[in-house]
This record gives C-alpha cells, structure tokens and sequence, in this order.
C-alpha cells in the first residue's frame, strides 16, 4: 500500500484529509509540527488521528528553530514583503515541509500531503520546498483536485463525513474570518474582511495585541540586546530565540504594538486583504534598524535595503530552498557581522520610539560629527571633495541648454 505524510493541524479539514486518505488507498503518517499555535491537547489531537486510521501521529516542537533558524534571518535581512508585512506565515511553510519530509523518508512514505487551497500562497510554499528537498516525493493537495471538491463543496459534507467514518468533530459556529497562528503572529483573512469598506481592527478580535486605545496609560521601555545581528537578550536576561519572541509579544502586546491591515498581492496574482499582529517582530524589525544605524556601513546597508525586498518576495512566494536564497542568506551572515549591541525602546500605546543604543563596534563618532567647534573633522576637506564629484555635472552643463 501507498503511505503519504499529512500536515495535520487537528481541525476539520485535516482530520477529514485522514479518513479521505485512506479510501484513497493510503497509509497516512500524521505529523502536527508545532510552530506556537494555540495551547491544545497535543495527546488528545493525536490520539484523534490514531482512531481514524492514521498509521502514525506524532508531533513536532518547531518554535525554537523556526525563530533561530528561519524568522531571525529574515530579521537580519529587514524583509518586509510590499513593504510592511513581516512575512509571520511565509516563514513556517517552508519549515513544516522540511520536517514532513523527514518524517517521509523516515517512515518510507512516497507523498506528502497538505490542505492549502488552490487559491492561496501556502500551496506554493509547500510546493517549492519539497521540489527542492526531495522531488522524489509527490505532492498531493486535496484541493486542487476535482474529485474532492466535488465531494466536499462546503464544511456540511465535511461534517457528514466526518459522522459517517466516526471522525470525532466538535461543533462549530463559522467564524466571519479565517485565523492562522504561530508564535511569530496571527494572520486573519476571508470572511467579512474581504469587503474593503469595513473596517479590519473593528472586525478582528485580536488574541496577540491590546488595542492602543486600551493600552496602558505610562511609557514601558524595553532593552534588546544584539549580536551579530541576531536578538539575544530582553532587559539584559540572555533567552533562547523562542523565549526571546515570546517574551517581546507578551511586552509589546500589552502596549498596542504591532497590528497592521494591508491589501497584499498574492504569488498566484490575486489582491487579498489580510489582518495581521505581530507584537514581537515589530519591535525586533524596529530595534534592529536602530542598533545597524551605528554599527553598519553605508554603502553596505544601502545595498542590503535594495536587495531585501527581493529576499522578502522569495520568502513570501516559497523559494526558500532555492540556491539564490542560500547565497543571499551567506551574504547577510558576513553583512551582519558588527551588528552587535543594545537598543533601549519605549513603547506606548502602539508607538515604539528610541530611548537609546550603545554598540563597542560603533561607527558614531562624536568627534567627527559634533555640529559645535573643535571636533576633528575639517570641513575645508569638503572644498576637494564637492570638486570632484561635482565634475561630470559642470562638463555636462556647458554643453547643455539652460535648465531655466
């Protein structure tokens, strides 16, 4: 018999995909990787899979190396995808796909199998990745193929299925939107927030974030310490990556930080709306711009800020794995390097303002910078300076026309 591995969340869908399945003629090999979704009964959830069929469950702890491994150099690269989403769903794919495959040479199962619709960007996230770690391995996406669809047009045959094959399912109530979360932020799409006239904060109740207006009435000021690049440190306690995440959303949660509503152009061509909070990396993205101000060099940032919307738009599409994306990911490591030190942020009610930031590899010198008299830099060096780089500009103007 066939065996394939299943992304498996534990919900409707995924436990609908074990029993459908196996009428398909597979051994499924359940595998639930954690990436800091909502506290569940793992054991439970599990068990759940078991009884219907599945041939194994298990489940993966992944927050600690998706923050190390995958969200932290995306930091590094200060990639934004169109310039303001922070890329939290983005950057799970490809490590839930890692850790399926694994699961698939492990147990000796020939497919891997996911539940993202054929609409969306996770399908292609999925896809790319194990083209590019085992294309040996064929990808089934349920709904991409007719058949299932035609069985199961909506979440009623979903439900009869689910009492036909004695699949325990709770009781649901639609939800006006669709919610995915991990310990990076919270994604909330569809629903009533597809129509653009309503008003996205109003329509979401947020899990992560307090709403500024309700955040508390006093400055909260927050130290981060950096090396190489990478956060190591809240209010100079060393924590590990994930601890390090999850201690930032508990602190700029509570302070309104963090929430965004943006229109995104989606990898398959369609404009979708999405809803997001992300209290943590906010203020990491925020932190980190402000502690490579001082230690960066010029032309050396400016190169990084042109090529980082490119590295977001390969995080975003799913080239994860793709050889540019480890050259650029070897660029950045050796970028990175001097970006070592401590920011201090204050957060208030949404906002995130520079309190201070110290580095001992500081290109700031006050010396040289002091607008007052006596500092060491001589600004009749500007005279040569201004000469030269204003040549082309003077040749070009006395064989040009007046501008005016």
């Amino acid at each position: 018999m066939a065996s394939c591995v299943l992304a498996y969340s534990g919900g409707l869908d995924t436990s609908v995909l074990v029993g459908w399945l196996m009428d398909e003629g597979y051994d499924v090999h359940a595998v639930y990787v954690d990436v800091g979704q909502p506290s569940e009964d793992r054991e439970a959830m599990l068990q759940k899979a078991r009884t219907i069929g599945a041939k194994s469950a298990r489940a993966i702890d992944a927050r600690e190396e998706m923050c190390r491994d995958f969200a932290f150099p995306v930091l590094q690269w200060d990639a934004k995808y169109e310039g303001i989403y922070l890329l939290g769903t983005s950057i799970a794919r490809p490590l839930i796909s890692k850790l399926c495959l694994q699961v698939a040479r492990e147990v000796g199962a020939n497919a891997f199998v996911h539940g993202a619709t054929g609409k969306g960007n996770d399908q292609c996230r999925f896809q790319l990745a194990a083209d590019a770690l085992d294309p040996s391995v064929k990808i089934i996406a349920p709904w991409r193929m007719e058949r299932f669809r035609k069985q199961f047009p909506g979440r009623t045959e979903m439900i009869a299925f689910c009492h036909e094959k004695n699949i325990p399912v709770k009781p649901s109530v639609a939800k006006p939107y669709s919610m995915d979360e991990n310990c990076l932020h919270i994604s909330y799409e569809g629903g009533k927030l597809e129509d653009l006239t309503t008003n996205g904060v109003e329509q979401v109740n947020f899990h992560m974030t307090v709403s500024p207006q309700q955040a508390p009435d006093k400055v909260e000021n927050v130290k981060i310490g950096f090396e190489a690049g990478i956060p190591v440190s809240v209010n100079g306690k060393q924590l590990s990556a994930f601890e390090l995440v999850a201690k930032l959303n508990e602190i700029a949660g509570r302070n309104g930080v963090g929430r965004i509503d943006i229109v995104e152009g989606r990898f398959v061509g369609m404009k979708s709306r999405g809803v997001y909070e992300a209290p943590g990396m906010t203020v990491l993205y925020a932190a980190h711009r402000v502690i490579e101000q001082i230690t960066m060099d010029r032309d050396l940032t400016h190169l990084r800020d042109r090529l980082s919307p490119e590295v977001a738009e390969m995080v975003y599409y799913g080239f994860w794995y793709h050889p540019k994306f480890d050259a650029l990911l070897a660029f950045i490591r050796e970028a990175q390097k001097p970006v070592t030190g401590e920011v201090s942020r204050d957060l208030y009610k949404g906002t995130i303002t520079v309190a201070s930031r110290k580095s001992p590899y500081s290109l700031y010198d006050e010396g040289i910078a002091t607008m007052e008299g006596g500092g060491s830099y001589d600004q009749t060096d500007a005279e040569g300076f201004l000469r030269i780089q204003g040549l082309p500009c003077r040749v070009h103007a006395g064989v040009q026309p007046r501008r005016w």
